[in-house]
């Protein structure tokens, strides 16, 4: 009723209006003093925004790991100024990001061309055509099966570059390239190369926790647990809120055998980054080789939802846990992804295999599904112990 009123009164108002007019007496004209017209208003120029502020604004989204919008960012400032060396490392490192390798390989070309001494460009080049490596299936195919030789021939160069400039970043440089050669070596199976250039990285920058964090990882993929700890050890007294490298040195304690002091570091290491995937299923795993089934369910469960597809080894220890408790049917729903997530991993499958030869309540023993798996791991490790052991019981 309010709106109808509303409208009512307002017809009346306008009725009313057009009666006065009508009744109104006739009125002279007034003379009207003709206008002075006014100037249009003037339509101010674009802003243009400094190429440096795209850069800016580029390196904040990356760092942010928004890569998307780091992308956008650094696009626009190589477009507006093409010969902008920082424009073209944040573009061709992004790229790498996005999975556009080709593209990221001909941007960080157009750098090192334009700038023949830019260790980071060099550096950025060769972790593109390692992406690209990693990033393909079919590497035959693709075309990508010298990625690695490419790679190491840029290295070179960028050693040269970093020798040719000298300065007080000399060692800094050196060790940069040399931590990147020890990434290739590794992706190529050479363990050896991999430790001599890593601990070449670590002897010119010895405070870096990154660097010694690869040495400790290589240590560890290689079988030297106790050169691994010791190197982890370094990592974690040279940068104390590094939750990777606290969770990492974590692990190996629990692994030799010393969960005394596992516990309190993984622990600390998931309080520094309790949104951090990584750390909080370390503590999961360490409670699990600690025993103590409360905590690594709860912490392993977070981990997988915190990043539900990057770590199989939590996906394994989940497995591992539910078999212990008997929980055939999400034993073998874990350990099924830890083994498609890393097929390369004959311990997973062994897991997996051993979950279909057990038998619980309602859940039955699968020999077939058993016996592909202890095969799956043998193939890749004919050595393996367990996997012929179980292979023997299926058959």
């Amino acid at each position: 009723m309010k709106y109808r009123t509303l409208g009512l009164l307002t017809a009346a108002a306008l009725f009313n209006m057009s009666a006065a007019q009508s009744t109104a007496p006739t009125q002279t004209p007034s003379v009207q003093t003709p206008a002075v017209p006014t100037p249009a208003a003037q339509t101010p120029a674009a802003r243009t925004i400094p190429t440096a502020n795209y850069v800016a604004l580029g390196v904040f989204y990356y760092d942010q790991g928004t890569y998307d919008s780091a992308y956008v960012a650094f696009r626009a400032a190589a477009e507006q100024n093409p010969g902008n060396t920082e424009a073209l490392l944040g573009l061709g490192r992004t790229q790498a990001k996005l999975r556009l390798y080709s593209a990221s390989i001909e941007t960080l070309r157009k750098l090192v061309a334009l700038d023949a001494r830019s260790v980071s460009g060099f550096v950025a080049l060769a972790q593109a055509y390692q992406a690209q490596y990693v990033g393909t299936s079919d590497r035959t195919a693709a075309g990508v099966t010298g990625n690695l030789d490419e790679a190491l021939r840029i290295l070179t160069t960028a050693e040269a570059a970093a020798r040719a400039t000298g300065g007080t970043t000399l060692n800094v440089n050196l060790s940069k390239i040399n931590n990147e050669r020890g990434y290739v070596y590794r992706l190529k199976g050479d363990a050896a190369q991999a430790i001599t250039a890593f601990k070449l990285a670590s002897s010119l920058n010895p405070d870096n926790a990154v660097i010694l964090y690869n040495l400790g990882d290589m240590y560890y993929a290689n079988g030297d647990l106790n050169a691994a700890i010791d190197s982890l050890q370094q990592a974690v007294v040279a940068d104390p809120r590094d939750a990777y490298s606290r969770a990492y040195y974590a692990k190996l304690l629990a692994l030799s055998g010393n969960t005394t002091a596992a516990r309190p570091e993984a622990a600390q290491a998931a309080r520094l980054a309790p949104t951090n995937a990584y750390a909080v299923g370390q503590y999961g795993v360490v409670s699990y080789l600690a025993r103590d089934a409360a905590t690594a369910g709860a912490q392993l469960q977070a981990a997988l939802k915190l990043d539900p597809l990057r770590y199989p080894e939590f996906y394994y220890y989940m497995g591992r846990l539910e078999l212990d408790q008997g929980f055939l049917q999400a034993a073998r729903g874990d350990l099924t992804k830890a083994a498609a997530l890393a097929s390369t991993n004959p311990e997973y499958l062994y897991y997996l295999g051993l979950s279909y030869e057990r038998s619980q309540g309602t859940t039955t023993t699968d020999r077939v599904k058993a016996l592909s798996n202890y095969q799956k791991a043998l193939t890749l490790n004919p050595g393996y112990r367990l996997a012929q052991d179980g292979l023997s019981r299926v058959k």
